[in-house]
């Protein structure tokens, strides 16, 4: 099966590097030629990010952010983005006679976290929400959290109650300035995505960095968002 999908691999991969000489001799990209290379590139992207090793889905998330900047948003990388930043959160592959986990890659994660806020919308929204409630890496939640603020979807405030609920978890057990911050940026934005903040429970949050075991900078960002809070609510 593995040597059947490697030869498939590498055929699509002549291919794709076979259309720019195509273009070249008809001065153009056919929609055919167009439709060919972005089939071909989901397809080894996908394979990528489903393999075992580390190596070939930081490649995967190399194409990945490649494809972004080209303007190339299907909804096949979304997918891989999903499962890449879901990667032991739903799918942990264990070394066999040892139970140890050998696909756990937070770099990995923290990355296609930050890349699917390119792709707004109520699924990967939800996606996001996983993994900020069940990873367990403090980067990858970091990650999580900054791109629901950047989505800017807070439908009954789901999202600002996750945010609130992590960070409170934390920071029972033990502070993370990082997480706090991220936080502090995700509410932010949520506020001036949706116009107004009116979740309590995110709001006692911030008074709690605020006024909690943080570094200064931290800490002035919290109240820094509370006085905009303040201002924004008398207009």
């Amino acid at each position: 099966m593995k040597s059947s999908l490697s030869a498939l691999l590498v055929l699509a991969l002549c291919a794709t590097l076979a259309l720019p000489v195509l273009a070249q001799a008809t001065g153009e990209k056919t929609v055919e030629e167009a439709y060919l290379q972005e089939t071909l590139e989901t397809l080894i992207i996908r394979e990528q990010a489903h393999a075992d090793g580390r190596d070939m889905k930081l490649v995967a998330l190399q194409y990945i952010e490649q494809a972004i900047s080209e303007g190339r948003k299907g909804e096949e990388i979304r997918l891989a983005l999903e499962y890449l930043a879901l990667e032991t959160t739903q799918v942990s592959i264990r070394e066999a006679g040892y139970g140890r986990v050998i696909n756990d890659y937070p770099d990995v994660r923290a990355k296609a976290c930050e890349l699917l806020a390119e792709f707004p919308s109520v699924e990967t929204k939800d996606a996001l929400l996983k993994v900020a409630l069940a990873d367990r890496e403090t980067m990858v939640i970091s990650a999580a959290i900054r791109s629901l603020g950047k989505i800017g979807i807070n439908e009954a405030d789901e999202v600002t109650t996750a945010i609130s609920f992590i960070v409170n978890k934390y920071d029972l057990l033990l502070p993370d300035n990082s997480l706090a911050f991220e936080a502090l940026v995700a509410l932010e934005l949520l506020h001036d995505e949706t116009g107004a903040l009116k979740d309590a429970a995110a709001i006692r949050m911030i008074m709690r960095i605020a006024d909690g075991n943080y570094i200064k900078p931290v800490k002035d960002k919290a109240r820094a968002l509370l006085d905009k809070l303040r201002k924004s609510s008398g207009k």
